[in-house]
């Protein structure tokens, strides 16, 4: 029997079918099955998906199905649960959709599943936690979306900033997705050049316009939720990249929420972090040398999501 490559998405709202659209695109997977409370929801995007497949590069099979059809698939990808309203924080909708996970998690093991979990439900390092509580699976296999999108914006704004095509612009935000997240400044880069040389030979540099880029991606979330409701392109497209470095065993270094062990100095926390990524999963965190501002600003991030996490799962 030849083996095929199955992605399993829990979840066909903005964010998953956005994710099942682009993944359809580049693809990346022979199977992709659609899994919602909502079935006609997840039936009429596979029917919608399939029209779309004498246009795709590659054959992929689309099916909306149930929990079962996890048992075969490589990747679960969950974005379903409740989302972030205007207001609202990230951190906010932690115990709502904890309770929503551990239903979700506890089904989806019950197949058989023994392959890698990739979370982007929010707020996703905590998710992500759960999700490796609920599966008890290896930590390796269960990864979050972390800070990929948020270094993707970074990236975009400084390429923007100094006229330069973002995939050539290196830098990272780190910590968690969401306001407590910090850019590693001491390792930003365009073509192995520091942003600190770049910023002389821009004429009109303020150095303050380097401290608005940041907060323009830290808060980018919400200037869009109040424009249109919600993200889900851009996260879309980084799940794909994620998926992509999953399944076809890349060893793609990105900023994925990832479990610490004593890396960083912290232990018992997913959190936004370069990693390593491959078909194993999460295959090493790197761990870069952060200056002493960045270390405290991260171990700030950290204790910020252990405060939140505590009292949520004590319960469990």
């Amino acid at each position: 029997m030849v083996k095929v490559n199955r992605v399993a998405l829990i979840g066909t709202g903005f964010v998953g079918s956005s994710y099942a659209f682009a993944l359809l695109n580049q693809g990346i997977t022979e199977e992709l099955v659609l899994i919602d409370l909502n079935e006609a929801k997840a039936e009429g995007d596979a029917m919608d998906l399939n029209h779309g497949l004498p246009f795709s590069p590659s054959r992929t099979k689309i099916w909306y199905g149930s929990y079962n059809d996890c048992s075969q698939a490589d990747l679960v990808v969950i974005t379903a649960g409740a989302s972030q309203k205007p207001g609202e924080t990230r951190l906010d909708l932690v115990e709502k959709n904890t309770k929503i996970f551990k239903g979700i998690v506890e089904q989806i093991m019950a197949s058989g599943f023994d392959g890698i979990f990739l979370v982007a439900t929010n707020p996703v390092d905590i998710l992500t936690y759960a999700v490796w509580k609920f599966s008890g699976l290896p930590k390796e296999r269960v990864i979050g979306s972390g800070t990929i999108l948020d270094t993707a914006r970074f990236r975009f704004l400084l390429g923007e900033y100094f006229d330069v095509d973002t995939r050539n612009v290196h830098a990272y935000i780190i910590g968690e997705h969401g306001d407590t997240e910090l850019p590693v400044w001491s390792h930003a880069d365009i073509a192995g050049t520091k942003i600190s040389d770049w910023s002389k030979n821009k004429q009109d540099y303020k150095p303050e316009d380097l401290d608005n880029i940041f907060v323009n991606v830290r808060d980018a979330a919400y200037h869009i939720i109040e424009r249109k409701g919600a993200t889900y392109y851009g996260i879309a497209m980084g799940l794909v990249r994620l998926t992509k470095a999953i399944l076809q065993d890349e060893n793609s270094v990105l900023t994925v929420s990832a479990y610490l062990g004593g890396e960083y100095g912290q232990k018992d926390i997913y959190i936004g972090v370069p990693a390593v990524v491959n078909h194993s999963g999460i295959r090493q965190v790197v761990e870069l040398d952060l200056n002493v501002e960045e270390k405290q600003k991260f171990t700030n991030s950290v204790n910020v999501l252990k405060q939140t996490m505590g009292p949520v799962f004590s319960k469990y």
